[in-house]
C-alpha cells in the first residue's frame, strides 16, 4: 500500500474546512485538504447569505467560490476524494482511506466533515432547495420577513427555530405528524402561546409546490383520515433531525448524546492529534462565523501539537512519529 504523506489532514471543504486550509497554508504547513465533492459543504444549498460580516448579501455558491479561492492562494493541496474510513497506525499516525484506494497519512488531522439535515424525500424538496426549502432558521429566516411559513416537525428543534421564525414571518405553521410534539414543554408553551404559530397535527407532507419564482405552497395528507389538502406558504423550514458525518470514524471519540464530537476550548478531541471544527463540532449554534472561528482555532492547535511531537521526538532521539506512539485513546 502506497502512503501519501503529509503533516496535516484536513478532511471536508465547507467553510470549516476552506478557513483550515487556509490558515494552514500560511502557516506554511505540509497540508492536505479532502473533499468528496464541490468545495463549500452547506453553503451550496443556501441561496442568499447576508449574515457574514464584510459581505452583505453574497451568494452561497458566490461566497463558497470565494472562500476555496482564498484558499488555493496559500498553496494547500486540495484533492477530490470521499473519505472511507479514518483509523490509526501502530505509530499513532492517522490513516485517512479515500475511494479508489489511495490513503493520505500525518501525525494530525483537522476534521471538518460538518452533517447532513434529514430530508423529507418529497417532491418538490430537491427542486426547492435554496428557493424557498431551507434547513436553517437562523440562516434564511430574514428572507421571508411578512410573510407566511411553514415548519416541519415535532423536536425541539423544529418547535425552537418555529418560535424563533416568529420574529419575521406573518405567521409561522407547524406541521407534525402526530398529535403530540416531542419538543421540551417550555419549548411547547413559547411557540404554541405566540399569536403568530398555528399547528397542523396528524399530517405528512406529500409535496412542495411552487413556480419558476420559488415554493407556493405545500400538498398535505391527513395520517388518519387520509383527507388531502393545501398550504400556501412561500418559505418551508424542515427539522426532522441533522446527522453530524461521523460514520467514517474507526476509533472511538468522545461526543455529546445526539452525535456531534466533543472538544476543549482549543478544538482537541479525546484523541491526540485529532481536532474538530464547525459543524460536526458539540456547540450551541452552528453558522458560517462559528465554524471559521472554529477552523482557526484548530489549524494554531494543531500546528502547536505538531512542534511539540517534534521536540518531544528530538529530545527523545526519536522521529516524531515514534514519539507520538505513547499517546493512546
Amino acid at each position: 500500500m502506497e502512503y501519501r504523506d503529509h503533516e496535516l489532514i484536513i478532511v471536508g471543504a465547507g467553510p470549516a474546512g476552506l478557513c483550515a486550509a487556509l490558515y494552514a497554508g500560511r502557516s506554511e504547513m505540509d497540508a492536505v485538504l479532502l473533499e468528496a465533492g464541490i468545495a463549500g459543504g452547506q453553503l451550496l444549498l443556501t441561496e442568499l447569505v447576508d449574515d457574514y460580516p464584510g459581505l452583505e448579501d453574497v451568494g452561497g455558491m458566490e461566497l463558497a467560490q470565494k472562500m476555496s479561492d482564498h484558499a488555493a492562494k496559500f498553496g494547500v493541496e486540495a484533492t477530490q476524494g470521499n473519505v472511507g474510513t479514518i483509523t490509526r497506525d501502530e505509530q499513532g499516525r492517522f490513516l485517512v482511506e479515500v475511494d479508489g484506494g489511495d490513503v493520505y497519512r500525518a501525525p494530525a488531522v483537522v476534521y471538518t466533515a460538518g452533517g447532513t439535515p434529514k430530508r423529507l424525500g418529497v417532491p418538490g424538496e430537491e427542486e426547492f432547495m435554496g428557493k424557498g426549502v431551507t434547513y436553517c432558521a437562523i440562516c434564511d429566516g430574514a428572507f421571508f420577513k411578512g410573510e407566511e411559513i411553514a415548519v416541519i416537525g415535532g423536536g425541539d428543534s423544529a418547535v425552537e427555530e418555529g418560535e424563533f421564525l416568529t420574529r419575521y414571518g406573518s405567521k409561522v405553521t407547524l406541521i407534525h405528524r402526530r398529535d403530540e410534539l416531542r419538543a421540551q414543554a417550555v419549548l411547547q408553551r413559547r411557540f404554541l402561546e405566540h399569536e403568530k404559530s398555528d399547528v397542523i397535527w396528524n399530517t405528512v407532507v406529500e409535496e412542495i409546490l411552487g413556480d419558476e419564482k420559488g415554493v407556493t405552497g405545500l400538498a398535505l395528507r391527513d395520517v388518519e383520515t387520509g383527507e388531502t389538502s393545501e398550504l400556501s406558504v412561500t418559505g418551508v423550514f424542515i427539522f426532522i433531525g441533522f446527522t453530524p458525518n461521523v460514520d467514517v470514524l474507526g476509533e472511538h471519540v468522545d461526543h455529546d448524546p445526539s452525535g456531534y464530537i466533543e472538544t476543549d476550548r482549543d478544538m482537541r478531541t479525546s484523541i491526540p492529534g485529532f481536532f474538530v471544527a464547525g459543524d460536526v463540532r458539540s456547540q450551541l449554534v452552528r453558522q458560517i462565523t462559528t465554524a471559521v472561528g472554529d477552523a482557526t482555532t484548530a489549524v494554531f492547535a494543531a500546528e502547536k501539537y505538531l512542534l511539540d511531537l517534534k521536540e518531544r521526538g528530538e529530545a527523545e532521539g526519536a522521529s516524531p512519529e515514534i514519539a507520538q506512539e505513547a499517546q493512546t485513546v
